[in-house]
């Protein structure tokens, strides 16, 4: 483990650094390679293992204040809810966890809307208003994603669920797996 103190014979390592044994050389030449820090060479790693079979997309809003990434399948399900709010806003979504949501930049260029039973966080861009994810209802611990504001070049298809939003109650409750898509 990092900064482990040295016992007879052996070399110290400083804080935060890590025995990687056979693996160090290996290491060294992966960073060199691909000119990465130690943190981005990890986070590297880490990614590619915890949200194996996923792709990390890149969006955002119109005006690029706001920027996001999310791990989420190439072969994306949405929503197409029928409710007076996502009809106004044509809102069609794909949930996923909180965990594989970061939003990169723009937190104070985001407002929110809420109504009726508050839970959903609607948020959006003060700039140019447009909504590029948001906290739905259904699924209060992760968050929708508006497809339509991925950069291009990660998702392969997408399959589309009506969803009747106008009878949420009953529709969330008939629903097999919507409740649990925001779970890792």
């Amino acid at each position: 483990a990092g900064g482990s103190r040295a016992g007879p014979g052996e070399k110290a390592l400083p804080p935060g650094a890590f025995d990687l044994g056979a693996q160090t050389g290996r290491w060294a030449a992966f960073q060199e390679r691909h000119r990465l820090s130690c943190e981005e060479a990890a986070r590297l790693l880490l990614d590619a293992y915890e949200y194996r079979g996923l792709v990390k997309h890149t969006g955002g809003c119109h005006c690029g204040a706001i920027r996001f990434e999310v791990w989420a399948s190439a072969d994306l399900h949405v929503f197409n809810c029928n409710c007076s709010i996502c009809t106004k806003k044509q809102n069609r979504h794909f949930i996923v966890p909180a965990s594989r949501f970061k939003l990169l930049k723009g937190a104070d260029n985001l407002t929110t809307y809420t109504f009726n039973t508050h839970r959903a966080q609607h948020t959006f861009c003060k700039t140019c208003g447009v909504q590029s994810f948001y906290t739905p209802r259904s699924n209060p611990d992760g968050y929708g994603i508006a497809p339509h504001c991925l950069d291009d070049g990660t998702v392969h298809s997408i399959v589309t669920e009506d969803i009747n939003g106008k009878e949420w109650e009953k529709a969330v409750k008939e629903h097999k797996t919507i409740t649990g898509m925001s779970k890792t």
